[in-house]
Parts: C-alpha cells; sequence; structure tokens
C-alpha cells in the first residue's frame, strides 16, 4: 500500500515543518515509565515514530524497539540520533498498514504518540486493527493521544469518547486518563491510554 501522502510527510522534514517533534520524549510517558504502572521491558513496536525521542525513552528503559515510518528523513534522523547514544533500536520505512505481513502478532507492546492524530476519520478502525494484529495475545497499547477539539486537520481531532469507541470492542482498559504533564502547548488536549488485546472478544 503505497500512501498518497508520505511524500508530503517527507517533504515537512525536509523542510523543518515539524512541530510534532518535541526534540525530547513526550512528558506523560516519561512519567509513566517512572510510575507504579510502568510496563515490564519488552517488545514494542513504535508507529510512526518520526524522530525517535519516545523510541529511544523506551530502549533507555529496557525495550527492545522497533520505529516505523514512511518518511526516510525521519529515518534518517532517528537512526542518527540512537547511533549517537548507543542505542539498539531498529528504524524501518514503512506504512504502518502494510506491517502485519511481516510482523503479525510480533509485538508485547505498540507506542502510540502523534501517528493516530494524522489518520483521518475513515482509517482509524483499520488503524486498531493494525495494531490489533502487530501486539501479541494480551499485547498492550501504550498511548499517548492528542484528544483537542479544533477542526481541520492534520492533527485531526477527536474525543475521549470516540477513542473508547473505536478500540473498546477489541481491547481492554487498562488506563484511560487525560494527561496531567502534557507540554504547555498540549495541556488539556492528550490523553495517556493502557490497553490490552483481549483474550476473548
Amino acid at each position: 500500500m503505497i500512501d498518497p501522502n508520505a511524500a508530503a510527510w517527507e517533504q515537512r522534514y525536509q523542510d523543518g515543518q515539524d512541530p510534532w517533534d518535541l526534540g525530547c520524549p513526550a512528558p506523560p510517558l516519561s512519567h509513566l515509565l517512572a510510575s507504579p504502572q510502568a510496563p515490564k521491558a519488552g517488545k514494542m513496536a513504535v508507529l510512526g515514530c518520526g524522530s525517535g525521542q519516545d523510541a529511544m525513552l523506551f530502549s533507555t528503559a529496557g525495550f527492545e524497539v522497533t520505529g516505523f515510518d514512511f518518511a526516510p528523513s525521519a529515518i534518517a534522523r532517528a537512526r542518527t540520533a540512537a547511533q549517537e547514544r548507543e542505542l539498539d533500536i531498529r528504524f524501518l520505512q514503512r506504512n504502518i498498514f502494510d506491517l502485519e505481513a511481516e510482523f503479525l502478532h510480533g509485538f508485547h507492546y505498540v507506542l502510540e504518540h502523534t501517528c493516530f492524530c494524522t489518520l483521518e476519520a475513515d482509517l482509524r478502525p483499520q488503524y486498531v486493527q493494525t495494531v490489533k494484529r502487530l501486539l501479541r495475545p494480551q499485547g498492550q497499547l501504550i498511548a499517548l493521544f492528542f484528544t483537542h477539539r479544533r477542526g481541520g486537520g492534520p492533527p485531526f481531532g477527536i474525543q475521549p469518547q470516540e477513542i473508547l469507541e473505536l478500540f473498546q470492542p477489541h481491547f481492554d482498559v487498562l488506563l484511560f486518563q487525560a494527561a496531567k504533564d502534557s507540554i504547555a502547548s498540549r495541556k488539556g488536549e492528550e490523553h495517556l491510554a493502557i490497553f490490552q488485546v483481549k483474550l476473548h472478544e
């Protein structure tokens, strides 16, 4: 599957128009790893990994991380950053909707941050199925969702109840709450989630 927007995202990286890149891991994810609710280390896929900030955070915490992005410049930037930090992370240029054949049930965790919000509403159910198929039985999605109310996009807005309606048929909700430690420009517009693949649907 070739995404018609891949070239546009690559151009954004080349032009330096990447405001989603914080230059550091997302604070709510950092604080999750330091909390009693921190997940145990395992194999993790990072979808739409960008320059790899969140991937490197989890790698440092002992996770075996593979990052996916379809923008070559993002992958190149992530690989360079990981090498500079001497972290063993695979960064692969892929469309996330093409991963199933190669990575079916290959991960304990999928990490979501600023990938889901790039998708228009008609692609969201496909995203849910992709995550489910990448995860092992009772694997977990760790997500920081962008839950703003503004029109247009990307990033496209979505409300917390809409997220639950999409994921709950296939996932048990272990954690779902408004993020308390977002960066200033995203305060009140992020939800932290841990969703676990249902044992039986």
